[in-house]
């Protein structure tokens, strides 16, 4: 799934799923840590962008 195809609400959640679950671990799960970083990554410039763009229609919007 790239980040174009995430909506805000969908990257927001991958975001909190992930930083919930490196909370929770007593121990580093190394075998994982890629996968979630390159997620979190993807969902992080699908929510950047997202929000980028609403602030450009604002700033559009609002500018006179």
């Amino acid at each position: 799934m790239t980040n174009e195809t995430l909506s805000f609400k969908d990257g927001y959640e991958i975001l909190k799923r992930n930083a919930e679950q490196l909370e929770s671990q007593q121990e580093p799960d190394i075998d994982n840590l890629m996968k979630i970083v390159e997620e979190s990554m993807t969902a992080y410039k699908a929510c950047k962008s997202r929000v980028e763009a609403v602030q450009q229609a604002l700033n559009d919007t609002f500018k006179d």
